[in-house]
């Protein structure tokens, strides 16, 4: 089954376009109306330069009337002959057959019978369009109309091929896939949507989640604040360091740059509660700090990370280089990724 597009939109047949496989664009007066464009020829003739297939209205109340519009499009310059959309009426039907005896395609559409398509297939259309959506608005059985003409083509061997159009779901794109037309034309809105599902979307990122803990490392995704502070350094020193950094944590180091423990936010709060602003001049060293704080190594693999937050329940980990300190792995990094959840912070 072949795909189409069905639009005016320039940016939205650009998108459609990069997809690699779309066969061609339908359009209809209506479309450009509602897109506002007032050029419809200057519209037709940069669309048959973007598009693999272009499909424009021929438009006119006598079989000449339809062909001279066709000749006038033609006219135009365009890159190549588009398919020419043509009305089924018994004026359409001849207008159809003229102008495939010129060697133009031509799409009969508008068809709502098995009796109307019969025509356009013995006119020689190329393309026999019944419009699925208005059919099924008005309360009739557009799917079996599609099966009907299938039918009929392979059974009596015409050249036609049914094109599924007025999509207006994913749902209308499987019905025509399983009613074996040739053809279906939608809009983008359903075109790049074809691929969405919630199962898909959740192993994708399980694939992604387990692909990350085991090749991405801890410095891959550490963060650049690497906030320190040597145990003689005032509190105030420490509060502004874990301030600036947006972290929830200094790390402490001693004389020879090695870890010598952690003072957090949680520290800073019960400090204050216990012994007031009178400490903020006070030493780390004299205050207090944890001296056991969790570390990891930058080479390490983000799994290693997530089992450490999983069993210390900490927020932040301390990512060192040998014994030095190199930065902060905090635990909304690996929840931003999807590592952890949302019940970890």
């Amino acid at each position: 089954m072949e795909l189409y597009l069905d639009s005016v939109d320039f940016k939205e047949i650009e998108a459609a376009l990069d997809y690699g496989f779309i066969k061609g664009l339908t359009t209809t007066p209506t479309f450009m109306h509602r897109h506002g464009i007032t050029d419809i020829d200057g519209a037709i003739v940069k669309l048959s330069k973007m598009v693999p297939e272009l499909q424009v209205e021929a438009l006119g109340d006598t079989p000449d009337e339809i062909v001279a519009e066709a000749e006038r499009i033609m006219s135009l310059g365009l890159e190549r002959p588009p398919v020419f959309k043509v009305p089924i009426s018994n004026e359409g039907v001849k207008g159809c057959q003229r102008l495939r005896a010129r060697g133009y395609k031509v799409n009969v559409h508008l068809i709502y019978t098995l009796n109307q398509a019969y025509m356009a297939m013995e006119a020689g259309a190329s393309f026999i369009c019944p419009l699925a959506g208005r059919m099924q608005d008005q309360g009739h059985d557009a799917i079996q109309l599609f099966e009907q003409c299938v039918d009929v083509i392979d059974r009596y061997g015409y050249d036609s091929k049914v094109m599924f159009s007025s999509v207006r779901h994913a749902e209308h794109v499987r019905q025509a896939m399983l009613t074996g037309v040739h053809v279906c034309t939608m809009p983008f809105s359903v075109m790049k949507n074809l691929c969405e599902n919630t199962l898909t979307a959740l192993g994708t990122a399980q694939f992604r989640e387990h692909t990350a803990l085991m090749t991405q490392r801890v410095k891959d995704v550490v963060r650049k604040a690497n906030p320190v502070c040597e145990t003689s350094e005032t509190l105030s020193a420490a509060m502004v360091k874990m301030t600036e950094s947006r972290l929830g944590l200094v790390t402490l180091v001693d004389a020879k740059g090695a870890v010598a423990g952690v003072f957090t936010d949680g520290d800073l709060r019960r400090k204050l509660q216990t012994g007031g602003r009178g400490i903020l001049d006070q030493s780390l060293a004299t205050i207090g700090f944890s001296k056991t704080p969790q570390t990891i190594d930058r080479e390490s693999l983000l799994n290693d990370a997530v089992k450490i937050f999983k069993k210390a329940e900490v927020d932040s980990i301390v990512v060192v280089d040998g014994a030095r300190p190199v930065g902060v792995l905090d635990v909304q990094d690996l929840i931003k990724l999807g590592l952890l959840g949302q019940e970890h912070l």
